[in-house]
């Protein structure tokens, strides 16, 4: 029974995170709790925690991890800027005369704005607010549009600069290097933040083009579910002017932050430094930087960062007081004994993590279940940056699944009442699928992910 303790363990961590408790605090303590109760049984040394200041000093000295409030910063500021309401009127005059033209707006509005903030919550409720209640007046059937909106809004999972691709490269470089050395390399390989954020280009775009196809279709086979889109005053043309002035600013901050990453120009944490003081002067180009605004942005970040810092503290406790318990080598015994070797392993990883995504967000998920399982995959041959993509899809996808998706209960807190629970939850199932196509396409092409890192880098 005691070999099993670590898996006890996390057991007690879902359950009580389930009851509704701070995840942070959740983590720790249930760690020490554990730590104690095996100390009097003896059953852990209570040595394993002297490693603890120095692995709290190393979260808060690492350069990689201020990216974060970097990120948070450029996406909260560009959604207080107002540039989506005017990229979406944009977008929709443009594509408004062709079937399905609007849902495609939407689509591409949320990838683009999926690239500047990074944060699933902050898109699926702007998209929702500015988008659902236009797709519902120009007679789009509720289920398309919302299942379009939710869809669209986790895109903030894969697309870069992802803030989850961030926390992901972070700790898969710690397991891959762990990984090798576990192995008798002492010269490791390394994997950053830049090789996934380029190695999620060509999944994201596919995923946006499969949404877009997908969209094609439908209003081809249902033209009243996805009508033509036509403005009330009757004018469909759009200056090209106006298209301009909206588009160009976050295409111009996107290709700057990542522009600069893929050029080596700058690192990933340089990066987000230009995304965020770019996204400032354009809300200060804009007129939107008041006072209050920038008030608003910097409590809106400092609580963020604070929360992802917190996490990561209890996710160092514990891992250690998992680590003390033995918990790596009986992963590793588990994942041996699993029919269908790596094969099998992987399948096993992603059902969990799928699962997992109901109950707990992407943060705690990178901190808590990747560490643990991480260092394994990777010892048994897997590459780091398909294995990091395939876990942002995979949560990507749980955030979309019915019951518990978080982007379906961000969108139905915005949604109009007439658009019914029935009707977002129908309207998912095509977007999931299509994220399992794509899943599976990863795992029969590899070389979707890891092509374009090996060449530019």
């Amino acid at each position: 029974m005691a070999d099993y303790i670590p898996l006890l363990m996390f057991a007690v961590v879902c359950l009580v995170l389930m009851a509704g408790y701070p995840v942070a605090l959740t983590l720790a303590g249930t760690a020490l709790l554990f730590a104690l109760a095996g100390t009097a049984t003896g059953h852990f040394d209570l040595s394993f925690l002297h490693a603890l200041p120095n692995r709290l000093y190393g979260t808060m000295d690492n350069t990689t991890l201020i990216a974060v409030p970097l990120f948070v910063l450029m996406g909260v500021m560009l959604e207080k800027s107002k540039l989506a309401e005017d990229l979406l009127d944009s977008m929709a005059l443009l594509f408004g005369k062709f079937k399905g033209g609007l849902g495609i707006s939407v689509v591409l509005v949320g990838m683009l704005l999926a690239a500047s903030t990074g944060i699933v919550g902050a898109t699926v409720v702007t998209m929702g607010l500015m988008s659902l209640p236009t797709m519902l007046k120009r007679g789009y059937d509720p289920a398309l549009a919302s299942g379009a909106i939710c869809a669209t809004g986790t895109l903030g999972q894969i697309i870069p600069p992802s803030i989850a691709l961030v926390l992901l490269g972070d700790i898969l470089s710690s397991a891959y290097q762990q990984a090798q050395l576990s192995q008798g390399i002492f010269t490791p390989k390394t994997v950053s933040i830049g090789d996934l954020f380029v190695g999620a280009i060509i999944p994201g775009l596919l995923l946006v083009l499969l949404y877009i196809g997908y969209l094609l279709i439908i209003s081809r086979l249902k033209p009243a579910s996805a009508p033509v889109a036509i403005p009330e005053d009757g004018n469909d043309l759009i200056s090209a002017g106006r298209l301009l002035r909206s588009l160009l600013p976050p295409v111009m901050l996107i290709v700057a932050v990542l522009g600069s990453i893929l050029s080596g120009a700058a690192t990933p944490t340089e990066a987000a430094g230009v995304g965020a003081l770019g996204a400032t002067l354009l809300a200060l180009s804009r007129r939107q930087l008041t006072l209050s605004r920038l008030r608003e942005v910097t409590r809106s970040t400092t609580e963020v960062t604070a929360m992802v810092f917190l996490i990561l503290i209890g996710a160092a406790v514990f891992s250690l007081v998992f680590r003390g318990f033995g918990g790596e080598e009986l992963v590793a015994e588990l994942f041996n004994h699993v029919p269908g070797g790596v094969v099998g392993a992987t399948l096993l990883v992603m059902l969990v993590i799928f699962l997992l995504g109901f109950i707990l967000d992407f943060i705690e998920i990178t901190f808590v279940v990747v560490p643990i399982v991480g260092p394994v995959l990777l010892a048994m041959g897997l590459d780091p940056v398909w294995l990091g993509i395939m876990i942002a899809i995979n949560l990507q996808t749980s955030f979309l699944t019915p019951p518990f998706g978080f982007a379906l209960f961000y969108l139905r807190g915005v949604a109009p009442t007439t658009v019914t629970t029935g009707d977002i939850y129908r309207g998912v199932v095509p977007f999931i699928t299509i994220q399992v196509l794509l899943m599976l396409l990863l795992a029969i092409w590899p070389a979707l992910a890891t092509w374009l890192p090996n060449v530019i880098f």
